[in-house]
């Protein structure tokens, strides 16, 4: 017997608690208590979220998981306990373990045991990425890992929705995990309760076109979709995050709560589903390739979209891995010149920092300075000013192999505030280590995924 059979063939209820690693508390907090749901999924991570993770924890072996996870936790997990619903999040990031500890540390504070708790580890390769660097292909330059310059210090695997199948399978209240796909986090509730499959290609993409939906929470419900006079968004400072109703058939209903703010409609689901999908006929994810041209998107009801359609073809044989690598450092700084014959000073402003830059032998891979408000996005192509500007706020950014000379940049736009043009504001500087990121392919079978349970009585 499925576990749809034991709900009565109801629908599943899967809310989207977060989307990115500061998302606000209080939507998810209000689905967990009012949303009825089986399920609230908190998605907080992006590649350079786990690279900074991991960074974390090689500074702190205790950190390295998602530094709003107590926060979230204190707040939600009594109405979960009270509703029964289960917690699927990779809040674990680079931490998994350190994540399960503290998630029992909150129970044990909260009085909500019986209660298990499952870490999923195993996406951490950075040792078999680093084994193999001569022979791994950076996805986007085709040059082997080795290649980089700079400290790899972090490799992470987009596990699937497999692994936390099994942590569910062993009865987990909480899973957590490290870089588990976006999308699997939301599909993995959909397998276990329904018992599909996992090689049902077509259930497979159903479910995963639904996820797909949801994974950037607020963004399906008017988030990120608000342009005044054209589309109108209700009450934005308060926006409803949104769940599914999953049913058996892969087909779902998104809806938000009653009484919240924002919006769901077609245009807004048709603008999701294309975000990020670079082949809509062919989406790679770690449990099944999409074929998104068939799915069907219908209003219902007020604020309820209906999902249907998307078909499937086997997951592929490798994981995308995402590497970390420490490339210099980033000096940046920023003051602003107001009132007449403020554009001219900015203009002298920036020639003296670059003639300072050559009489300091400061040496820069990449330096720009930007005009904001003028031509900081369209550059060039940035139509001609009409009439003088009555402020301009003028950045500096430099990129560096070195500390110093990132400082250097930093220091000489400080200096303009007594030694530069008249009646600037006091700048705003800031010298910072840069994260970059890669990306690489793996065979699935170099990859070990284990399950870490604890009860917590």
């Amino acid at each position: 017997m499925t576990e749809a059979s034991r709900r009565g063939r109801r629908p599943l209820r899967i809310g989207a608690g977060a989307s990115y690693a500061g998302d606000r508390i209080e939507p998810a907090t209000e689905l967990a208590e009012r949303g009825q749901l089986d399920y609230l999924v908190y998605e907080t991570l992006a590649e350079r979220t786990i690279a900074m993770a991991n960074a974390l924890r090689m500074k702190d072996p205790e950190k390295g998981y998602n530094e709003l996870m107590e926060r979230r936790f204190m707040a939600a997990l009594p109405h979960c306990r009270a509703n029964g619903t289960k917690v699927v999040t990779n809040m674990g990031a680079a931490n998994p373990l350190g994540a399960l500890r503290k998630t029992v540390e909150v129970i044990r504070k909260l009085g909500l045991g019986p209660m298990k708790v499952a870490a999923v580890l195993g996406d951490d390769v950075l040792d078999y990425c680093l084994a193999h660097a001569d022979t791994l292909p950076i996805m986007e330059t085709g040059a082997p890992l080795s290649s980089l310059v700079g400290e790899i210090v972090s490799a992470n695997a987009y596990l699937g929705a497999d692994v936390i199948v099994a942590a569910l399978q062993r009865e987990a209240d909480i899973v957590l995990t490290g870089r588990g796909a976006d999308c699997s986090l939301f599909l993995a509730p959909m397998i276990h309760e329904f018992g599909w499959a996992q090689d049902d290609w077509n259930l497979l993409a159903k479910g995963q076109v639904a996820a797909d939906m949801v994974e950037c929470g607020a963004n399906v419900s008017g988030g990120f979709f608000a342009d005044p006079g054209y589309k109108d968004v209700p009450d934005l400072h308060r926006l409803g995050y949104p769940f599914l109703e999953a049913h058996e058939d892969g087909t779902c209903v998104l809806k938000k709560l009653d009484g919240t703010g924002g919006l769901i409609n077609r245009a807004l689901c048709i603008e999701q589903m294309l975000y990020e999908i670079h082949d809509p006929a062919n989406y790679i994810t770690p449990d099944v390739v999409v074929d998104f041209t068939q799915v069907n998107l219908d209003e219902i009801a007020p604020n309820q979209v209906r999902i249907s359609g998307g078909r499937g073809r086997p997951r592929p044989a490798q994981y995308k891995v995402s590497v970390g690598i420490k490339e210099g450092w980033i000096g940046e700084a920023e003051l602003t010149y107001a009132g007449l014959g403020c554009m001219a000073r900015a203009q002298l402003a920036e020639q003296v920092v670059r003639e300072r830059l050559k009489i300091g032998g400061v040496q820069l891979d990449e330096y720009r300075v930007d005009y904001i408000g003028i031509n900081s996005l369209h550059g060039d192509a940035s139509p001609p000013m009409r009439e003088e500007p009555w402020e301009v706020r003028l950045r500096f950014a430099g990129r560096s192999r070195n500390r110093q000379d990132a400082q250097n940049l930093a220091n000489e736009v400080e200096t303009l505030v007594g030694k530069g043009p008249c009646s600037s504001s006091l700048p705003r500087i800031n010298v910072r280590e840069v994260l970059a990121i890669y990306s690489c392919l793996i065979p699935r079978d170099a990859v070990q995924p284990r399950i870490v349970v604890e009860e917590v009585a």
